[in-house]
This record gives C-alpha cells, structure tokens and sequence, in this order.
C-alpha cells in the first residue's frame, strides 16, 4: 500500500458530523465527491499525545518498515518487554493506526501520518 496516508487531529463530534453532512449534500447536488481520506480525530490534545508517544510513534515506524508481524517479533527488534509492546499494538489497533491481518500478524497500512493541530479555533 505504497502512498497511504491518514490524518490525525483534534476535533469534537460535531466537527466530525459536519464533515459526514457536507459529504452528504455534495453527493445530493451531484458535486464531485472529494477524494477519499482516512482521518482520526481525538476529542483533545492531551489523548492524542498520549496516543501517540516518542515509543508509540517508533513502534510504527519499525513495524511500517517490517511489514506483517508478529507483536513478539516486533518486540525483540525494539529491545522492549513483549507485554508493553502488546499493550500499545492493541491501543493502536483500537484507533486505526495498526490493522490486524488474517493470519494474527499487525500490520500499519500508512506511508504517512499528517497530523492537523489547530492553536485557534
């Protein structure tokens, strides 16, 4: 999946809702959609950061680079205790950042991480 890309940010629900119906009326006037977009949103800073840590952040590089893996493989290359390195796969999963395949392995779909943090609103 060469050129992937997803976007992380912060933003509430009803941002997000008003992204949903902006979609939905485009489609209604027969506009051309705009281009699909994989996007996350955090409802506030402080859960993105915790999120996405120094750790976190060089777990996916590495696993981005691997490919398909086993979390205990994915271990050893770190130099990490296979129980943390476990605890932020499935925290990482359960956001969209690392998938997990048929096979049991875990894998990172995205090229690219472009994160959008607004100091105003």
């Amino acid at each position: 999946m060469k050129g992937e890309k997803i976007s992380i940010g912060v933003g509430s629900v009803e941002q997000a809702t008003r992204e949903v119906i902006e979609a939905w009326h485009r489609a209604e006037r027969g506009e051309t959609p705009l281009e699909p977009r994989a996007k996350i949103l955090f409802t506030d800073l402080e859960t993105l950061l915790r999120m996405l840590t120094p750790r976190r952040f060089e777990l996916l590089k590495q696993l981005r680079q691997a490919g398909s893996t086993s979390i205990r493989a994915l271990s050893k290359v770190l130099g990490r205790d296979y129980k943390n390195v476990h605890a932020d796969v499935v925290d990482l999963v359960g956001v969209g950042l690392i998938e997990r395949t048929d096979q049991g392995l875990v894998q990172v779909p995205w090229d690219e991480i472009d994160a959008h943090l607004r100091l105003a609103a």
